[in-house]
């Protein structure tokens, strides 16, 4: 357990271990105080879990020492003051199982309510240290006590399924493709051809901002029209994932135009907007009721690499806190990185009120009172992988198929009715094939794609 903090002042005339004598000065480093093999995390301490890789010539214990000691209180070198309190701040290194490593930070290390701050600790400049040559962020266990400053989702998942009344199956939607080129009436046009095929949503590509092809507002303004002429003809409520990114300045005013044009819903890229836009950005569109759909564009630059950088579950964790309503998770059978147990990692982070741990990739981690949010599946998606992806998520997902609608035989309408009876195949418990029997436009679509995996 840690050393309580003090309460008052203390003689600033010792070094971390009380005492400043001949022998500890002539230390060049004190990376040692990090590590504590029998150390037990208190109540309020955060836990990350990281993979590393020594450089030649360095151990393990020196190499944790130098993670632990570069994220919370230390420097390279002894110091000849410091008052005793200061034992109380270190982080430790507790738990080292080969490359496998978890370092406990005490709570009072961070300020409430500020990712951002946590992030420049535990994802600051222990990546850039010499003193690993591999370093990868996997989790952390965040407490009650740090958990409580943040919002998280406005809804959550029950809350936006009462909201759209969509209650038996994933929701759907789709991305005009190509992804960037279209006029913003041609995009409204194959975004209405989706919708009245049955999906539930349109969305922006990650690419796609305001162009001089296709401007944001008049985008916005074409696709309210038509989301309003397939609402009066199918009966059902459509909806819209539009790209604000931007500066902050600019994706509030784009904000105001989604809410003066009826939509509830806007899109970001949320790595590329950063963590102090995002936690801006939540309230802004929480104040006029927009929830938000998590484009993931970039997170392959650092969390590809699976011995070193940061993992998707902990981008996800992130957005949970910070209060996404969806996120980009993968598909494990399309045509993007990340196999099945990433998936359902990421998913899981999202959807569960309490996290339990997966060796090597999740620690346990109580939700309290923060919402659920949607793990979204995309890319290189057609009807005949549905079943595979449904068999990773269940229904409790947001499902994109684009170029698997679009390029249907028979067109977008087509394809998205074809994607719809693939969904309706799983929840019945039939092969697609049976399915195809009297789903024509299935049939259609099996036809030209089978089983196909794209790369």
């Amino acid at each position: 357990m840690r050393v309580p903090q003090a309460t008052k002042a203390e003689p600033f005339d010792m070094f971390i271990t009380g005492k400043a004598d001949a022998d500890t000065m002539t230390k060049i480093d004190w990376y040692d105080e990090f590590v504590n093999p029998n150390y037990e995390p208190a109540k309020d301490d955060l836990v990350v879990l990281f993979y590393f890789e020594p450089p030649k010539g360095m151990s393990r214990n020196e190499s944790a020492g130098r993670i632990a000691s570069e994220s919370s209180t230390g420097t390279w070198t002894t110091l000849a003051k410091l008052p005793p309190r200061m034992k109380a701040l270190e982080a430790t290194a507790f738990d080292m199982r080969g490359n496998w490593l978890k370092v406990a930070y005490p709570g009072d290390l961070w300020e409430p309510g500020n990712f951002c701050q946590l992030k420049s600790g535990i994802a600051g400049n222990i990546f850039g240290m010499k003193g690993v040559e591999n370093l990868r962020l996997v989790d952390v266990s965040l407490p009650q006590s740090y958990i409580r400053h943040f919002k998280g989702p406005i809804l959550g998942m029950e809350g936006i399924r009462k909201r759209w009344k969509v209650f038996r199956r994933p929701f759907t939607g789709a991305v005009p493709k190509p992804k960037i080129g279209f006029s913003a009436a041609e995009h409204a046009r194959v975004g209405f051809e989706t919708w009245m095929g049955g999906f539930d949503f349109v969305k922006d590509d990650e690419n796609l901002t305001s162009t001089k092809f296709n401007r944001f507002e008049d985008r916005v303004s074409l696709m309210a029209k038509l989301r309003d002429k397939a609402e009066a003809e199918t009966g059902d409520r459509k909806g819209a994932f539009i790209n604000i990114t931007a500066d902050v300045e600019t994706m509030k005013k784009r904000a105001d135009i989604l809410h003066e044009h009826g939509f509830d819903y806007a899109m970001l890229d949320v790595v590329i907007v950063g963590t102090a836009g995002l936690m801006t950005m939540r309230d802004y569109l929480g104040d006029l009721g927009i929830t938000t759909h998590a484009h993931r564009a970039m997170h392959a630059a650092f969390d590809r690499n699976p011995r070193h950088g940061i993992t998707m579950q902990f981008v996800a964790k992130e957005m949970r806190l910070l209060g996404l309503n969806q996120l980009h998770s993968g598909t494990a059978v399309g045509k993007l990185v990340g196999d099945k147990a990433e998936v359902l990692a990421v998913a899981n982070v999202l959807r569960d009120k309490k996290t339990k741990p997966v060796k090597n990739m999740l620690l346990d981690q109580d939700w309290g009172g923060i919402k659920s949010a949607f793990p979204v599946s995309s890319g290189g998606l057609h009807p005949g992988l549905i079943p595979d992806v449904m068999d990773i998520y269940g229904n409790d997902m947001v499902l994109l198929v684009s170029g698997g609608i679009h390029g249907h035989p028979k067109g977008t309408r087509a394809g998205a009715r074809a994607a719809l009876q693939a969904i309706e195949a799983w929840n019945d418990g039939l092969t697609l094939e049976d399915k195809a029997k009297k789903s024509k436009e299935l049939a259609q679509s099996l036809e030209k794609w089978g089983r196909h995996s794209p790369r």
